[in-house]
C-alpha cells in the first residue's frame, strides 16, 4: 500500500480555506497512492468552539473528501467536527474511492484542553478493511492509551491523526514507536505544524514506522506531502517467525 501523509499549518476555524489548501496539496501528488492521510480536525484546527464550526454528515467537508477520493482513486482520511443528535464528535472519516465511508469517534477526549466538556466520546474501536489491509483508526490523545489500541484483531496498520503540540514531541515520537513494536504493526501518524489560535505551537513529526520500530518516513517538521510504500507480506512473514502476538493477554475493555 502506498500512503501519502499531508503535513501543513491549518487556518483557524476556516473550513473553506483549509479545504482549498488541502485540495492544492492533494492535486500536487504526482504518483498513484492508495491512501491520503490528513491531520486531526483538519478543517478547523483543534477548537473547542464546536457549536460555531461543526458540520453534519451531509456537510461540505465530507462531500469534498468524497470528490477528492474519487478524483485520486485513493482513500482519504482525517478527522473533523461533526454535529449529530445534539452531540458534537471529533470524528475520523475514512472515505473510500467509491464514495462509501466509515468513521471512528475519538474515544479518549483531551481533558487538559476541556475537549471532554464539549465533545462526546466514541464507544467503538474501528477497524477498516481496505485493499486487503486491516486499518485501525485512532486520534491524537488515543496514543497514550495502549490497551484500547492493542492488536487483538490482527490489524496491519495503526493510523493516528493529531494536533499534538511541540512541547510534548518526545512523548509523541516515543509512544508511536512503542505502538508499532508492541503490536507488530505498521504505524502511520500525521500531525499539523504551525501555531493555533490559542498560541500552541505544533512541529509536525508526521512519520511512518515499521513493525520493528524502524522509520520508513522519519519525523518531518516542514510543510509537505510525504509518500511511502508498505509491504504487508514482509510484516506477516515476521509475525509468523516471531509470534509475539500469540502470547498477548486476554482482556475486556469496559466503556
Amino acid at each position: 500500500m502506498k500512503i501519502a501523509l499531508i503535513q501543513t499549518d491549518l487556518f483557524w476555524e476556516d473550513a473553506s480555506k483549509n479545504r482549498e489548501n488541502f485540495d492544492s496539496k492533494i492535486n500536487e501528488i504526482d504518483s498513484e497512492v492508495n491512501l491520503i492521510v490528513l491531520p486531526e480536525m483538519f478543517s478547523t484546527g483543534f477548537t473547542m468552539n464546536a457549536s460555531d464550526v461543526a458540520e453534519t454528515m451531509q456537510g461540505e467537508t465530507l462531500e469534498w473528501m468524497k470528490l477528492k477520493a474519487e478524483q485520486k482513486n485513493a482513500a482519504i482520511t482525517g478527522s473533523i467536527i461533526i454535529s449529530e443528535n445534539g452531540n458534537f464528535y471529533n470524528r475520523m472519516l475514512f472515505v473510500f474511492p467509491s464514495g462509501d465511508f466509515q468513521y471512528y469517534d475519538k474515544r479518549h477526549l483531551f481533558s487538559l484542553a476541556g475537549e471532554d466538556q464539549f465533545y462526546t466520546p466514541g464507544t467503538q474501536k474501528v477497524i477498516v478493511d481496505y485493499l486487503d489491509w486491516k486499518i485501525c483508526l485512532q486520534i491524537c490523545y488515543d496514543l497514550r492509551f495502549p490497551v484500547f489500541s492493542r492488536n487483538v484483531e490482527n490489524y496491519d496498520l495503526l493510523l493516528y491523526v493529531a494536533n499534538w503540540p511541540k512541547v510534548r514531541t518526545s512523548a509523541w515520537d516515543t509512544l508511536l514507536n512503542a505502538r508499532a513494536i508492541e503490536n507488530l504493526s505498521y504505524v502511520a501518524a500525521v500531525n499539523r505544524i504551525g501555531f493555533d489560535d490559542n498560541d500552541f505551537e505544533h512541529n509536525g513529526h508526521s512519520q511512518i514506522i515499521d513493525f520493528w520500530g524502524n522509520y520508513i518516513i522519519k519525523p518531518q517538521e516542514t510543510t509537505g506531502v510525504f509518500v511511502a510504500e508498505l509491504d504487508k507480506n514482509i510484516m506477516l512473514e515476521t509475525r509468523r517467525k516471531l509470534n509475539f502476538l500469540g502470547d498477548r493477554d486476554n482482556f475486556e475493555i469496559k466503556i
